[in-house]
């Protein structure tokens, strides 16, 4: 702006200076109290009370000068505002030390709604995964559900009820089960109302049972079994039904429920697990029916059932006996393999079969297949699978550890041998074998033998009889083979392990019965067991002819080469003859085809002491002490030659 004079320019000048000066206080007033943090408000306005003092001060002592009007109502304008800041200085501070005080339950309160927050994140993961494993075990469950019955007003007066129907029905399937001594993978049986103490979902009033029920009947894969029961004037009518059932009834008097549920239960059985119910009829000597069942059921079973199925089909037949039962079993056995490749026990009835039909070779070809198929030893088939090629390769502490761990793993009772006799028997066989003769007599004192099971019978008396021979009592021996061959005339013993006869040649030989030598060597048939020929070789021996006896011997390795027997029983033939390296040679092929049999070592080692070789001669029974820890003779011949 133009100035017309001295005082005027002064006054335009100081009241310009003036308004800069009340904007940058004002400025500084809202900055004060807006701006910066809310601890340091307070300081702020007291900084600004302070400067709008000082600067009222000087504006009035500078207006005084110049106009008295100008500077009254400057100071009395500044007054007001020093006064104004004080009062909000006040309230800040008042603001700041309510504030402090609160600092605490704000806090607290900000930590709960976080917690509560995480809180239901959690529940809500909870519950989604409880429901996803809800969902996956009802997308894999395979099981056998028996559901609530359907029963008239006028029987559930009488306490008969849909539940105690059903239970009944449920106890059925469960013994079936048990009794079921099948090392197949059984499915689980349960009530469809059992566990109904539940946990209420929040906001839905449904349970967790009963939404694992729903979920189950819309993903699962469960059998549900189903019925109803009515009272008729011939009696009552019980019916089954369900998915995969077909409905059925059954016909009894009003007290034959019992039975009613035994027929139903076991109708349902057969129906959900067809090749279980085979083996369970196999079993319990039911083999006609089992045989009747597995040939109208295969065709009509699932694929994944038909292994099983023709596998206790077989079984069954073999069970029954009779001349040709193996060899009409072994096709089925075979056709287990082909559908299922890791169906280990179909491989070790293969072997069983082609060991019982006198293919012996062909029993270490399947051996082989399994140990490939299998991953090895130990691998995935159970140990005692190999019973049948252990046994041909002599491998006697190994197929001792397997059969007792069989034993103990089914309480105490075995699970392949039946045919043959109790598993615990045959471990006391094996006790001989790895002579040790007081744990077998032990075993067979511990192994309660029913007269009446022909098998056990069978089993016992050759244990009795190896026993009597290692003890050099040839005529105790021959007794006991006596009681094995009248056990033999049974078709079910004949069909199975038909070459234990041939282990009777030499004590009837040794006890002056050469005609009942010769009798079991003709009861054999046209079979070709290396047992048979090489035990023949050793009684034709005995009556003088070595040209026979090692006509036999060649024939044996012919027909199984890659077994050790027929090679050490040439070897001690070979020693007894006083031809040491011809001997020695056959030893070492016995044991290079048998390396964990401790026999054929010990007579190697007899021969290199008799050759003069007492080094090699206690390398060899150290070798040979491995396999046979306890064998008595076998220490006293390598204390013998020092340490």
């Amino acid at each position: 702006m133009a100035c017309s004079g001295e005082n005027a320019c002064r006054v335009a000048e100081c009241t310009a200076h003036r308004s800069r000066e009340q904007k940058r206080s004002e400025g500084g007033l809202v900055d004060g109290v807006l701006g910066g943090e809310e601890s340091n408000s307070g300081a702020e306005a007291q900084k600004a009370a302070v400067s709008a003092e000082a600067f009222a001060t000087a504006v009035a002592a500078l207006a005084s000068r110049q106009d008295p009007e100008v500077a009254r109502k400057t100071a009395e304008f500044l007054t007001e505002q020093s006064t104004l800041l004080k009062v909000q200085t006040r309230h800040a501070r008042a603001e700041h030390a309510f504030f402090e005080a609160e600092r605490g339950p704000r806090l607290l309160a900000l930590r709960l709604r976080v917690g509560f927050q995480i809180f239901l994140v959690l529940f809500a993961t909870v519950i989604g995964a409880g429901l996803a494993i809800i969902t996956y075990q009802a997308v894999q469950s395979h099981s056998v559900v028996v559901d609530s019955f359907n029963v008239p007003p006028s029987l559930t007066a009488d306490g008969l009820n849909g539940q105690v129907l059903a239970a009944g029905l449920l106890d059925v399937l469960t013994r079936i089960q048990t009794a079921n001594k099948s090392s197949v993978e059984h499915r689980n049986l349960s009530n469809a109302w059992t566990n109904e103490i539940s946990i209420d979902v929040p906001e839905t009033g449904i349970s967790m049972r009963q939404l694992e029920r729903m979920i189950k009947t819309r993903f699962g894969h469960d059998q549900h079994i189903e019925g109803d029961l009515v009272k008729t004037a011939g009696g009552l009518v019980l019916t089954v039904r369900g998915n995969g059932v077909s409905p059925m009834s059954f016909t009894g008097d009003a007290g034959a429920l019992d039975k009613l549920l035994l027929r139903a239960g076991e109708y349902v059985y057969s129906q959900s697990q067809p090749g279980l119910w085979t083996a369970y009829l196999s079993n319990n000597d039911r083999n006609d029916e089992a045989i009747g069942f597995a040939q109208g059921a295969y065709n009509t079973v699932s694929s994944a059932e038909r292994p099983f199925v023709l596998n206790y089909w077989a079984n069954a037949i073999t069970a029954k006996g009779g001349e040709g039962a193996m060899a009409e079993a072994l096709p089925l056995w075979r056709e287990t393999i082909r559908l299922k490749p890791d169906f280990w026990i179909g491989y070790n009835n293969v072997m069983f079969a082609l060991a019982n039909l006198g293919d012996e070779q062909g029993v270490l070809r399947v051996g082989e297949q399994l140990l490939q198929a299998a991953g090895g030893r130990p691998g995935h088939a159970c140990e005692d699978l190999y019973l049948n090629y252990d046994t041909l390769l002599w491998d006697v502490q190994t197929l001792r550890a397997a059969e007792i761990a069989d034993i103990e793993s089914s309480g105490g009772i075995g699970t392949v041998t039946a045919a043959s006799g109790s598993e615990n028997l045959a471990v006391a066989q094996g006790d001989v074998w790895m002579h040790e003769p007081q744990s077998a007599s032990l075993r067979l004192k511990t192994t309660p033998v029913d007269p009446k099971n022909l098998p056990d019978v069978a089993a016992s008396a050759m244990v009795r009889a190896l026993l009597a021979e290692d003890a050099g009592d040839f005529g105790a021996a021959a007794m006991e083979w006596d009681a094995v061959t009248l056990a033999y005339a049974n078709a079910t013993v004949f069909a199975v392990n038909l070459q234990n006869t041939c282990w009777a040649f030499v004590p009837y030989e040794k006890s002056g019965q050469p005609a009942k030598a010769d009798a079991a060597f003709k009861a054999v048939g046209k079979l070709t067991f290396a047992d048979c020929f090489r035990f023949r070789g050793d009684v034709l021996d005995l009556r003088g002819d070595w040209t026979g006896a090692q006509q036999r011997y060649v024939k044996t390795v012919k027909l199984a080469p890659s077994l050790p027997a027929g090679y050490y029983s040439w070897g001690v033939a070979l020693a007894r003859h006083g031809d040491l390296a011809g001997a020695v040679a056959k030893l070492k092929d016995a044991n290079e085809r048998g390396p964990h049999w401790a026999d054929p070592l010990k007579i190697w080692g007899d021969v290199l002491v008799r050759q003069g070789n007492r080094s090699d001669a206690l390398s060899k029974y150290n070798e040979a002490l491995k396999y046979a820890p306890n064998w008595t003779a076998l220490q006293h011949a390598r204390d013998s030659l020092g340490t």
